[in-house]
């Protein structure tokens, strides 16, 4: 075998890694690691770099601080309204319990006005009724 047909792998194998991107992987820079931060030398040691490197510290530490805000204070917040929210839907729910039922409870002339019907279900409840808390005396 000669040294020239040797060869032709090795040149096929390192051009595909070319092409590919495959030799070049292992030495990028990972842009958002969490190495130390860098010392500039030499002629990236200028007044914009260093104002960048600031820059980028800063922003570290603000979007941790509004992450532990989150964690620590919004969140507990959250389910601490929620709590109180279903106790109060709840202690509402038993005071109208305690309510005369709706069929005694006297109807208004301002209270369901209508001129013609819906044309929707039984043409007398709006959209957003509810028979729980609405209520509609016809043969009045």
């Amino acid at each position: 075998m000669s040294a020239r047909a040797a060869m032709f792998p090795q040149r096929v194998l390192f051009r595909s890694t070319q092409r590919l991107g495959l030799a070049r992987t292992a030495f990028r820079r990972r842009q958002y690691s969490s190495e130390a931060p860098k010392q500039f030398t030499g002629a990236e040691d200028n007044e914009f770099n260093r104002e960048r490197a600031r820059i980028q510290e800063h922003a570290a530490e603000s979007g941790e601080f509004w992450r532990k805000l989150t964690l620590f204070v919004a969140v507990p917040a959250l389910i601490i309204a929620s709590v109180n929210a279903k106790l109060r839907w709840d202690a509402h729910w038993e005071h109208k319990a305690h309510e005369p039922p709706i069929e005694e409870k006297p109807e208004y002339s301002y209270q369901n006005i209508r001129t013609k019907n819906f044309w929707w279900g039984d043409g007398d409840k709006t959209l957003f009724w509810n028979d729980k808390v609405n209520y509609h005396k016809k043969d009045e």
